[in-house]
């Protein structure tokens, strides 16, 4: 297994080497004889502010807003409704715990063995000899993390994130509303004894948070709990080092148990791949919170971007999408079960938009009660982030088998999904039906033009949708609705303009654009092969635009899912690439994952705004790895797309795949390939390579099965 290794000095928080347990996170960072520990919590929300959605907002006001061209309109229906000076919720920082080395000392690098969760931070005691630290995460949620190697020339200082927050506002100049302050927190109380140290910080409307440590002989324990008044008590009760370290130890021998492996030919990406998936293990983790934006690892002196929320219209999904070739299926139920636990709420909003009693509809930007984030009307009515949810599920109970999930909670949801669509769409003299108001993620923002008829994100995802509905049936022993099969029949794959595929309906993309969406019917929605004859040439014509118009306003997130489309236009050199840009322009010296590039060239979105880390780049990362070896197209799994014509001797072994399937593959020295393909439940297995038709074998549970493609064709191998 990887051990990840880098060099100090980590002058950022977020470039910090990334400990956690999913609740908490933690990065260390720092330089010379100064060790940073940052606390964050994905689950710390100050839940104020927001908008709850209303009658006024229904879909025939929007609609008729947006046609008569009426701005203040628009602005009136989506304006905050919530009492109070504060607009929004948000994530709140935690604290930081500085740790000084002796004076001679001088950090050197840190050293992540993956494979137990331990992380070493190396350092010069000032005489070229080399000593270590030891940090491991406690996975029980008991305590944050342990520390071994700490003896008394090491002093502590634990310093709150509302001091931080003032220090920085001074120290920058920046807006208030960096500050804890501004959002009516007050000081913390801070308590001390010996060995132990730890401030509360009372919140205006939610319980406080502690944060403490307690010292050992050569070890500490940090701590982090909520509504708490004895400090002393909670930090007596802190874990020890060697029952936190047996722990973490456990958990990691689980969680990577049974992980599929690839090789690339290409360390660094392979690299990619594992510290990825670590840092998944650790955002998702079943026993942690549903991760935002920057998963549990936020920073301690600002307010986190965008709030952390949840944004539904790509980045939660991008955050979570590893899971599914993964195998970690306990890691993903976490965020359904989160989302369908806002169903009241849910269909409220549908009741207010769509007129009716059975719908739901989540928006694009919500906090962990699905309050809504407010005033960007454009995402707030984007219904394909319902829809692209929906599939996540309807995946989940693919992959899984688990169809009583399907059957007592998703198919419902899908259901309501469906209803709100059915409410939009309206049919034409011609029996055609069509979204008459439709929107594609954040093109031309929240301008009173950023909408059109027929926005090829959503057509894409209400076909995705209706597939999924009428499989859901025929697995349940349902009958599929006769409307989602007219629908499914008739409405339009995407909008086509000129020949290729349009933003909407008379739009072509017009520029550089972070949303790749009018070519989601190709990723994520999986609607029209592009391969096919009846496709190739519009996905041509779509793709040469797309490309024209280049990556100038991209950020780190839509690189992996650009690499994504790549993958599936079988051109693989350039799913590869997208993927070494995104390494070298969007993560930082300790290998976070930045949202805008570090350095001027690439995009405009560079080295503008200071550092932004969001985990949406680094999963979406893992998530093309994975394509690049295995992906699903409308049933059938291909293999090695997303690899160069010339490549050889790469592998990966037993990727989970739809159908409860499980597959290896290998390209040798000479060009051939090799595949396993292992059946947990009945299935038929439809499988192809850049360079065969498709290979079709009907498997029954627990069946393996050898293919061998030395020339053209794949065939059994016996």
């Amino acid at each position: 297994m990887l051990t990840v290794k880098r060099d100090f000095p980590l002058d950022t928080i977020q470039s910090g080497a990334m400990l956690g347990n999913g609740k908490t996170g933690v990065t260390i960072w720092g330089g010379g004889n100064r060790l940073n520990i940052t606390l964050g919590c994905a689950d710390l929300w100050d839940h104020r502010g927001g908008m709850e959605w209303t009658p006024e907002q229904s879909f025939e006001n929007v609609r008729a807003a947006l046609e008569s061209r009426d701005e203040a309109r628009m602005k009136e229906l989506f304006a905050s409704n919530q009492s109070g000076t504060v607009r929004r919720p948000s994530l709140i920082p935690v604290g930081r715990l500085v740790i000084t080395l002796p004076k001679s000392a001088v950090l050197l690098r840190y050293e992540q063995e993956l494979e137990h969760g331990l992380t070493r931070i190396i350092y010069d005691v000032g005489n070229g000899w080399e000593k270590s630290l030891l940090f491991y995460p406690d996975m029980s949620m008991y305590s944050v993390l342990a520390g071994f190697g700490f003896d008394s020339k090491f002093s502590f200082k634990l310093i709150s994130s509302w001091e931080l927050c003032q220090s920085r506002f001074a120290e920058f100049k920046l807006s208030e509303h960096d500050q804890l302050a501004e959002r009516g927190f007050t000081s913390p109380s801070k308590q001390a004894g010996t060995g132990w140290e730890g401030f509360i910080q009372p919140m205006p409307a939610d319980p406080s948070f502690a944060m403490f440590y307690r010292r050992g002989t050569n070890s500490f324990t940090l701590g982090f709990e909520r509504g708490i008044t004895d400090l002393e008590n909670a930090a007596g009760n802190l874990e020890k080092f060697e029952t936190v370290k047996i722990e973490a130890k456990d958990w990691w021998a689980d969680y990577w148990q049974d992980m599929p492996s690839v090789s690339s030919g290409d360390p660094d990406l392979d690299e990619l791949y594992w510290h990825g998936l670590y840092k998944y293990g650790i955002m998702t983790n079943p026993s942690g919170a549903v991760p935002g934006l920057q998963g549990p690892w936020i920073e301690d002196d600002r307010l986190p971007p965008w709030q952390g929320d949840y944004h539904f219209n790509i980045n939660i999904q991008m955050c979570h999408m590893p899971g599914y070739k993964a195998g970690k299926f306990d890691n993903l139920r976490k965020l359904f079960d989160m989302v369908l636990s806002w169903k009241e709420k849910l269909r409220s909003n549908a009741r207010f938009f769509a007129g009716i009693d059975d719908g739901y509809l989540l928006p694009h930007a919500v906090d962990d009660r699905c309050i809504c984030m407010g005033s960007f009307w454009s995402g707030t009515i984007d219904h394909a982030c319902s829809a692209w949810i929906a599939m996540m599920m309807f995946d989940y109970c693919d992959y899984t088998g688990d169809f009583d999930y399907l059957k007592d909670q998703v198919y419902d949801f899908m259901l309501g999904v469906w209803r709100v669509y059915e409410v939009m769409l309206e049919t034409g003299p011609d029996g055609v039906p069509s979204l008459p108001v439709s929107v594609s993620p954040e093109y031309r923002d929240s301008k009173i033009d950023a909408w059109g008829r027929n926005a090829s994100f959503q057509l894409a995802a209400i076909h995705r949708l209706l597939r999924n509905l009428i499989r859901a049936a025929e697995l349940l022993g349902k009958q599929p609705e006769e409307r989602w099969l007219e629908i499914e029949r008739k409405l339009p794959l995407a909008s086509i303009c000129d020949g290729e595929i349009a933003i909407w309906d008379g739009l072509l993309l017009e520029e550089s654009h972070r949303h790749h969406s009018h070519l989601a019917a190709i990723c994520p929605f999986d609607v029209i092969d592009p391969l096919s004859d009846e496709w190739r040439k519009i996905i041509s014509a779509s793709i040469s635009r797309w490309v024209k118009k280049g990556m100038g306003q991209w950020t780190g997130w839509c690189m992996s899912w650009a690499s994504q489309i790549h993958t599936r236009i079988g051109n693989g050199d350039m799913a590869g690439l997208l993927l070494r840009i995104w390494k070298e322009m969007f993560t930082n010296p300790g290998g976070g994952s930045l949202h805008d590039s570090h350095s001027r060239g690439f995009t405009v979105f560079a080295n503008i705004r200071g550092e932004i880390m969001q985990m949406d780049g680094c999963m979406g990362t893992v998530n093309a790895i994975q394509d690049r070896f295995l992906f699903s197209s409308d049933g059938v799994l291909r293999v090695f797309f997303g690899f160069g014509k010339r490549i050889r001797n790469i592998a990966f072994s037993r990727m989970f795949a739809p159908g409860g399937l499980r597959i290896s593959g290998r390209i040798e020295n000479d060009g051939t390939i090799r595949l396993t393909a292992e059946a947990s439940r009945d299935v038929t297995l439809r499988i192809q390579t850049p360079t065969s038709p498709v290979f079709e074998r009907r498997m029954t549970a627990g069946e393996k099965l050898d293919l061998i493609q030395p020339e053209d064709i794949l065939i059994p191998e016996d």
